[in-house]
């Protein structure tokens, strides 16, 4: 399996490439820039599952009516802590970004805020959000359900999704501390970007149509819990909260990224914030969230290693060197966005498992 070349780009010039293309196949300004601002953020912290990658298929719904261009979006407050912000299936970044505003205001006013997002299409990688409600002096955690794709313990068949689940934290530095995860081994847009870039992926990763590890990328056919039943259990449990408690569809019910790219997905997130005012001196909160920082990475490593490091410091550390080196993208990706083409009609009715 070949390696694609890969283009180094500035952030800047990966926006307005995205951002273009976005607007070309029909998203409002306003959404289009948002959406880029988080496709280019996933690609700078090297989540590359979660950027570039993404415009074509995000195009294609578009183009074919499955996002709401206009949505009606309201903020339903429940309760002194908690809300639901409506999303009316518009584009899953905008409406994701757009209820962090009253969930982190919600947090600062009365401490706590547990707020779920209903009705919205992808949302992409949670540690975006998470930095935001960081960077506000906040503590949170994010999860979201996601297309069925994963096995459950013990069983041959799909049912939950990747699910991933998040955490962020102000320190005393400018650097925040962040971890994301997906309940799988690996998330399913790290096989798109295996994929797109001519790799294997790990065997232990994913299974193929006879439930067999496999390596090859455009093989898989279900993707394996971390950790086996811990993993099993917090897929439940994330997508229990991120879908069942908002009274959207659930587990094997969530719907497929492919099926029918003319509908809204009915997607659910759920935001969990904290103001650590509210339990103790702020201030010393951050000094100890660093210390455990540098703690960790004073920790002798074990043979092997050469170092050891924070949950999340390897994306913190590629966010901030490519925003001023630049970061590189598969030579295809970049073809796409620079043409005139507006997406291949590469998707829908495919399987979830599909490019």
């Amino acid at each position: 399996m070949s390696e694609e070349k890969l283009i180094k780009v500035t952030p800047d010039e990966l926006h307005e490439l995205i951002n273009n293309k976005l607007q070309a196949a029909g998203l409002p300004e306003i959404q289009a820039a948002e959406t880029a601002n988080h496709l280019v953020y996933a690609d700078l912290c090297g989540v590359h599952s979660h950027g570039a990658v993404r415009v074509e298929y995000y195009s294609e719904r578009i183009n074919k009516g499955g996002i709401t261009l206009e949505p009606a979006v309201k903020f339903e407050k429940t309760g002194e802590s908690s809300g639901v912000f409506h999303g009316d299936n518009a584009q899953g970044q905008y409406i994701a970004n757009l209820a962090l505003e009253p969930a982190i205001k919600m947090a600062k006013e009365s401490g706590v805020a547990v707020v779920g997002v209903s009705k919205c299409g992808h949302t992409g990688t949670l540690s975006y959000y998470l930095r935001k409600i960081a960077e506000a002096g906040l503590v949170g955690m994010a999860m979201t359900q996601s297309d069925p794709m994963a096995v459950p313990f013990g069983g041959a068949e799909v049912y939950y999704g990747t699910n991933p689940i998040g955490f962020g934290a102000p320190s005393a530095t400018e650097t925040p501390l962040i971890f994301d995860m997906a309940t799988t081994v690996q998330a399913w847009g790290k096989i798109l970007d295996a994929r797109s870039k001519g790799r294997e992926i790990p065997a232990a990763w994913a299974v193929d149509e006879n439930g067999q590890p496999t390596t090859d990328p455009h093989a898989v056919r279900g993707l394996v819990p971390i950790a086996g039943p811990k993993g099993y259990g917090l897929m439940m449990m994330v997508d229990i909260l991120s879908g069942v408690l908002l009274n959207l569809p659930f587990g094997k019910h969530v719907s497929s990224m492919y099926h029918d790219l003319h509908a809204g997905r009915n997607l659910g997130q759920l935001y969990i914030i904290l103001d650590p005012a509210r339990f103790g001196d702020a201030d010393t909160f951050k000094e100890h969230i660093t210390q455990t920082m540098d703690e960790l990475n004073a920790i002798e490593p074990a043979a092997g290693f050469t170092s050891v490091r924070y949950p999340g410091q390897g994306s913190n550390e590629r966010y901030e060197r490519n925003k001023s080196e630049g970061v590189e993208i598969p030579e295809s990706i970049i073809n796409y966005l620079k043409s005139d083409v507006i997406h291949n009609d590469s998707y829908e009715g495919l399987s979830p498992f599909a490019n």
